[in-house]
């Protein structure tokens, strides 16, 4: 399997954790979207992650993790209980669609050195407020997020979850953690974790690169 985007991508860190989690030997491909016509053979919305099977190209990470638990059933990242494998989805909508997504749109002033509009601060706000208290009732810390078993919606937490944090603080003030009793000691756990440690190390190296003299 081949693994196409880069390291500072939170997407792509989401699968390549997973893979690694996995244990599925992989290859990682350099990778920035050009627009490409052949590109989009292969990414059809030209967004990163994508992979390379035997059988051909998949794009859009959660597609590509529902691929990998049915393709290598080893190392399951989705509870066998049907209810409780529900459940892990029922936290990845909640992060992926309300949390990450309008956390999104805060990221060119937070990250990027860009402003956004206070139309953009005013619509936000409800929208992750509202949000963080969803995953304060879904999450369970037990050790997990949701329960007992490493599952995908653990993966998706500790990779996006810091980045609302600080994208909430940098814009509205205040620390979102506070509201999450537990949330401290379970990501400083899970960030002992070999695969997410390969992924925040491999981060960190492009990040230096990027800000090398060239």
């Amino acid at each position: 399997m081949k693994l196409y985007g880069f390291p500072l991508s939170n997407y792509y860190n989401v699968v390549k954790a997973a893979i690694l989690e996995k244990g599925v030997p992989f290859e990682e491909i350099n990778f920035r979207p050009s627009g490409s016509p052949d590109e989009k053979q292969k990414t059809p919305m030209g967004k990163v992650p994508y992979v390379e099977t035997e059988k051909g190209p998949l794009s859009e990470s959660q597609v590509i993790m529902d691929y990998l638990e049915e393709t290598f059933p080893e190392n399951p990242l989705y509870p066998g209980d049907p209810f409780e494998r529900a459940k892990v989805r029922e936290l990845l909508r909640v992060i992926e669609l309300y949390i990450e997504l309008p956390s999104r749109r805060l990221y060119p002033e937070v990250f990027f050195g860009g402003s956004i509009s206070d139309q953009t601060r005013e619509e936000v706000r409800p929208v992750l407020d509202k949000a963080i208290e969803s995953f304060r009732q879904l999450a369970r810390f037990d050790p997990c997020v949701a329960g007992r078993d490493f599952t995908f919606a653990d993966i998706t937490t500790v990779i996006n979850l810091p980045l609302a944090r600080a994208a909430y603080r940098k814009i509205y003030g205040g620390d979102v953690f506070e509201r999450l009793p537990g949330i401290g000691e379970y990501l400083t756990a899970m960030r002992e974790r070999p695969s997410f440690q390969r992924v925040y190390a491999d981060q960190k190296k492009s990040m230096e690169g990027s800000a090398a003299p060239k």
